[in-house]
């Protein structure tokens, strides 16, 4: 099929053969993953939309494709906007749309590996009038001619000196967790959670280094972990690391799972397993995946390793930037241009496995797209006047060294407008502010969120994203803990790794963020309470375009919060750079 019309005609035909009104179309697989391997990409294969969070519902007389605030301006360049509505996932959500354009006793067809229980309760809650039909196989894939086969990528044992904790170690506090629910068993089938408690890596997709399987872990310690996982993949020297701590299994032996009650995370996992279990007379307790709190708090081994995996990374963004100030003076550069000689200084480095997400390079108009990505027709040449707005990560393994990095720096091209120093030392304020908290125990990220956004908000600006996210361990660069936005409800805990990034994106025309991982730790007691108080540890490190600030808005404790940054910056980089990059970077770190 050539072109969307072609494709919507045969799902539609396809809709009414099964006796359906309506199909969703989610951005999700089996596994509930951020990243989806290329063959679960079906909402991009129907609607050429490549956002990371989105859903398509298709009627026989009309479509729409849902995303968030991130992706507002993006989804509209993307798809047919004389098929498709373009729809707001937050303000209307799945079910306003399908209450106001689905009729009554309309069968609304999904595909039950792709929605989690909460996901499916919820729709069926809010739309009672409406039937849900779960499908035996995905509408989608029967009409995917040349469709992706599943990926088979290699398990590799991730080394004990770096995990902190040995599998057996990890495979007993998830046990102790089960006892505490009152259940004999859990179920997992996030792939970086199996990966975390496994103490392995994988290659199944790209940007988080994970195994595409599930497994079952038992409240007996006894019980090895039932893996369902697709034996190819796991070669012997894997097989035998584990010491019997683990099994090998297939979805089949899944049906012999006779442990009840079992924990199941109905926000996490498939609709297709909660089915499953329910039918075999298992007892479910509805429990958040045990390994999500558990890896959410590094290691002391762990925080070593990432240290000095941000170390690379800030080597390989101090000579992209170097080289970005030198060339663009003397040669035409691109977004991709830029992002391509990003990845070229992180791979110079052996312990660099690749991007932890795909790279925006964003200049002018394009960097107001949160998560704009470049590509051939948008593409666009720097030039003097405007901002170009690089986030990026890696992945690093190897050695004493591995870690996953996220950091965004916002570069001016040529001389920035007042506005621009302005709106970028709003963001800085606020990036400083919550570099510099300090906060009791128990206190949450929505409590915290505000730091980072008054000083935007004095000047009647915002952005429409949250302020900071979870990261993982040669993991996943989006992992849950105590984000950093208005909905984080998780206090945070000694050891998280977390994002601190405000930004502020003025449609068509520029797009600022400013970002920098942070460890929580321990920062002494409150001396009226008594209380335990934490504050960050900046592990994220490389030059702050001092171009774009404007002193006069800094006080004294945000001057010397940077003049520190940038000092501590030059002293881990520059013995380690050519004299020529070491040069350059002691002019961009002078002191405000």
């Amino acid at each position: 099929m050539k072109n969307t019309k072609e494709k919507l005609n045969a799902l539609r035909a396809l809709m009414a053969e099964q006796g359906l009104d309506s199909f969703i179309v989610p951005k999700a697989d089996e596994y509930q993953g951020e990243f989806v391997a290329d063959y679960a990409q079906r909402l991009e294969w129907l609607t050429d939309f490549s956002g990371s969070a989105g859903v398509a519902i298709v009627l026989q007389n009309k479509a729409c494709v849902l995303t968030d605030g991130r992706y507002r301006i993006q989804i509209t360049g993307q798809i047919d906007n004389d098929i498709f509505e373009a729809g707001d996932s937050v303000k209307t959500g799945l079910h306003g749309w399908l209450l106001t354009h689905a009729e009554n006793g309309s069968k609304i067809g999904y595909d039950p590996w792709l929605h989690t229980p909460n996901q499916v309760q919820k729709l069926k809650e809010e739309c009672p009038k409406i039937e849900l039909i779960p499908v035996k196989h995905n509408l989608i894939d029967e009409i995917w001619m040349g469709q992706p086969e599943k990926p088979r990528g290699h398990v590799e044992i991730f080394p004990q000196n770096l995990a902190g904790a040995s599998l057996k170690e990890k495979k007993a506090r998830v046990a102790e967790i089960i006892k505490a629910a009152g259940a004999q068993a859990t179920m997992i089938t996030l792939p970086d959670s199996i990966a975390w408690l496994l103490n392995v890596r994988g290659h199944d997709i790209d940007y988080i280094p994970s195994v595409l399987s599930y497994a079952v872990v038992f409240a007996d310690e006894a019980e090895p972990v039932l893996w369902i996982v697709d034996p190819s993949k796991v070669g012997a020297d894997v097989r035998a690391y584990g010491d019997g701590a683990f099994k090998l299994a297939t979805l089949e032996d899944l049906q012999s799972v006779k442990a009840s009650p079992v924990m199941f995370d109905c926000a996490h996992s498939p609709q297709y397993f909660h089915t499953q279990l329910l039918a075999q007379g298992l007892k479910i307790i509805d429990k958040k995946d045990p390994c999500i709190d558990l890896k959410a708090l590094k290691t002391d081994a762990e925080i070593a390793a990432i240290k000095k995996a941000h170390i690379i990374d800030a080597l390989a963004l101090t000579k992209f930037l170097h080289w970005l100030d030198k060339t663009v003076q003397r040669k035409e550069i691109t977004e991709m241009d830029a992002a391509d000689q990003l990845q070229k200084f992180r791979a110079e480095n052996s312990a660099y496995k690749g991007p932890s997400f795909p790279t925006i390079s964003g200049f002018g108009p394009n960097g107001a797209i949160v998560h704009y990505r470049a590509d051939d027709q948008t593409n666009k040449t720097l030039e003097e006047g405007s901002l170009l707005l690089v986030d990026s990560g890696g992945q690093y393994c190897e050695n004493d060294a591995a870690g996953t990095t996220d950091i965004t720096r916002t570069i001016a091209i040529g001389q920035p407008s007042d506005e621009m120093r302005r709106n970028f030392t709003l963001v800085l304020k606020g990036h400083i502010a919550l570099a510099m908290a300090k906060f009791p125990a128990g206190t949450t990220g929505a409590q915290i969120d505000t730091l980072a956004r008054q000083p935007l908000w004095s000047e009647g600006l915002d952005y429409a994203h949250g302020t900071g996210h979870g990261v993982g361990c040669y993991l996943a660069v989006h992992e849950e803990a105590a984000s950093i936005s208005s909905k984080g409800t998780e206090s945070f805990k000694p050891g998280m790794l977390i994002s601190n990034e405000p930004g502020y994106y003025k449609d068509g025309a520029y797009g600022i963020r400013i970002e920098n991982l942070v460890l929580v730790k321990e920062a002494g007691r409150c001396a009226d309470t008594g209380a335990q108080m934490l504050g960050f540890e900046t592990v994220s490190f490389a030059p702050i375009d001092r171009r774009l600030i404007d002193v006069k808005m800094l006080n004294v404790q945000e001057r010397d919060w940077l003049n520190d940054y940038h000092a501590k910056l030059y002293k881990h980089l520059h013995e380690s750079l050519s004299n020529e990059v070491s040069d350059w970077l002691h002019t961009a770190t002078l002191p405000v």
